[in-house]
């Protein structure tokens, strides 16, 4: 009820399997394994026995795999064929435009045509700016292909929709920021991270921001210090520290 209230359907009948990738989702976006849950990979084979035709289920697991970068669809059949019977399980159902936009930009993906990929992510955003999937497998390509400035603009497009009421909205103001560090808008940065942090300590890519920061304004001794500092807040976050 909570995606649909949002605006951002799922098209499935499990209560289970959109709560399942509500935690895949939550874990990705703020880069931590939460063990009590069984971790991504838990979450991620308990959502597929809950709803074997939930398509954006499909979409979360495959699309984790091809941003991990560590696979292919050309060297891995385990995933070419995933990504086979995803195309052909969204082709079977009554998907919203959005769903079948998220579909549609993992086949480019999964083809290499990775700036097609994050066209179709932000045509998702311009009509669900709150589409956490689409940010966050978009911000991820953007760094890949070293479009920082489109990165920065990605974020900053759908900012001003993230509210502090909607969950995860501080780690939105830690990916603003990582965008503007990357263009070299280093003070703006910084300030914005902190005010992240200030909303959850745990935020280790805002922690992440400010350490490339120190680094590019040779600040060693500010920045050894913040890490030292910071340590036990963010090296729980494996999947980034």
């Amino acid at each position: 009820q909570a995606w649909q209230d949002a605006g951002l359907v799922l098209s499935t009948t499990s209560n289970e399997a959109c709560k399942l990738f509500d935690a895949v989702l939550t874990q990705y976006a703020t880069w931590a394994n939460n063990e009590s849950l069984g971790g991504i990979e838990g979450c991620l084979s308990k959502l597929k026995a809950a709803d074997p035709n939930f398509t954006m289920g499909h979409v979360i697991a495959n699309g984790l795999e091809l941003i991990g970068t560590g696979s292919s669809v050309r060297l891995n059949k385990e995933l070419d064929s995933a990504m086979k019977s995803m195309m052909m399980l969204s082709k079977s159902q009554p998907l919203t435009e959005r769903e079948k936009l998220h579909v549609s930009a993992l086949d480019m993906f999964a083809s290499g045509q990775l700036p097609k990929a994050c066209d179709l992510w932000e045509q998702i955003l311009q009509s669900h700016p709150t589409d956490l999937l689409a940010l966050k497998f978009s911000q991820d390509t953007y760094f890949y292909l070293g479009y920082h400035i489109q990165m920065r603009d990605s974020v900053a497009r759908v900012y001003p929709f993230w509210t502090p009421d909607i969950p995860l909205s501080s780690y939105v103001k830690g990916y603003y920021s990582f965008g503007l560090m990357e263009t070299n808008f280093f003070d703006r940065a910084e300030e914005l991270a902190h005010e992240a942090l200030a909303i959850n300590r745990t935020d280790a890519w805002s922690v992440h921001t400010i350490a490339h920061v120190n680094e590019m304004k040779a600040e060693v001794k500010k920045g050894l210090e913040f890490m030292k500092e910071t340590e036990n807040n963010w090296k729980v976050n494996i999947l980034v520290a």
